[in-house]
């Protein structure tokens, strides 16, 4: 029997990553854990979110026991251990010798429009919030130790051509594609954190991969300084991203 595969997505916040950890999470042979330290970042940062409390009290505060469960063995019939994670979880006193240990992806989505649907669920918002600085700091730790560039695929690719880019990405990680992947019941599920309640209300709409939206979104001179400060981290993994694969 092949060992496991432990996949760490990363990204940032509104980067249709839950729509991402549904397509996995369809497989019958995936496990899939939404946000693992979440609770571990908020009681270090002392950062104020919405359902702040709920959160704290949902899961693990310690990020050293979050590692145990992440690396853990998996339940009999599961092959394939998905995990989304949030680039600006990983403050500096998260230890990050882990990810030596998974296979790493990365989901990227351009600046611009992560701020739009960022700026619909909290009134605050900053650079570090949105963990794009964070999100290219942990692609060239991971691209230095693999000695190449790991798979990034970018959000408009996914939405545009599901199948090819998923596909890609599959192979990338070396797990067979299934067409199981493309679509999904609605409605919240036992495995969405318990944040689920303010921030998932689309995708649990959602049955599959809607198509990219059409026209640029319209944010805010404020919000525009922030993605302008972003893009160059945003073009950079943009350069490496998978191509969906052709029919």
């Amino acid at each position: 029997m092949s060992a496991p595969v432990r996949i760490a997505m990363w990204s940032g916040p509104r980067n249709i990553s839950t729509a991402m950890m549904r397509a996995f999470e369809n497989r019958p042979d995936t496990l899939v854990w939404d946000e693992p330290f979440y609770a571990a970042y908020l009681a270090a940062s002392g950062i104020d979110h919405p359902m702040r409390e709920a959160v704290l009290a949902s899961d693990d505060q310690d990020w050293r026991r979050v590692v145990e469960r992440l690396v853990a063995p998996l339940p009999a019939g599961i092959s394939i251990h998905y995990q989304k994670h949030m680039t600006h979880h990983m403050l500096p006193e998260i230890g990050r010798d882990w990810i030596d240990g998974v296979t790493n992806a990365f989901l990227i989505r351009r600046p611009d429009r992560v701020l739009a649907s960022y700026a619909r669920k909290r009134e605050t918002v900053s650079l570090a919030d949105v963990g794009f600085v964070q999100q290219g700091e942990l692609f060239d730790r991971v691209a230095e130790r693999r000695g190449a560039a790991p798979p990034v695929v970018d959000a408009d690719d996914v939405l545009g051509d599901p199948k090819g880019t998923l596909t890609a990405l599959c192979r990338a990680l070396g797990v067979p594609f299934s067409e199981r992947m493309l679509s999904w019941p609605p409605g919240l599920r036992d495995s969405d954190g318990v944040w689920a309640a303010h921030w998932y209300q689309a995708v649990a709409a959602s049955t599959g991969f809607a198509p990219p939206p059409p026209d640029e979104p319209d944010i805010p001179a404020g919000l525009r300084t922030i993605a302008d400060a972003a893009r160059p981290v945003y073009e950079r993994l943009r350069a490496y991203r998978l191509k969906p694969a052709p029919e």
